[in-house]
């Protein structure tokens, strides 16, 4: 093989995964069902807010619906409410803070 072919499949494999990405930006953007949507999106009363995989089978899911919350864990046999209608969380939560040995505050070196 000399360069020109060489040259040839590089900018062939370069196209094929650019369309590939092409096509999943585009059905991201066009086909918002088919995709696990924002739960924040505006007008939307439905929404996943977190999901955590507890194990290979089962996932613990966070559904958001108008200003309630509902906890679920789905994969088993038939999903499990854990808790159902419990109010939207009216705070944010921050990152914990560092206990560093000597200190009770890191530097923050300004």
């Amino acid at each position: 093989m000399d360069s020109a072919q060489y040259l040839r499949f590089i900018l062939s494999l370069v196209a094929v995964l650019g369309l590939i990405f092409g096509v999943m930006w585009v059905v991201r953007r066009r086909l918002p069902g088919m995709m696990a949507g924002k739960a924040g999106a505006p007008g939307r009363r439905l929404g996943i807010v977190e999901s955590l995989t507890l194990d290979v089978k089962h996932r613990l899911v966070l559904v958001r619906r108008d200003d309630r919350e509902h906890l679920l864990v789905l994969g088993g046999a038939e999903p499990v409410v854990v808790e159902a209608d419990c109010p939207r969380a009216a705070f944010a939560l921050s990152a914990p803070e560092v206990a560093w040995p000597g200190n009770t505050k890191p530097e923050t070196g300004v």
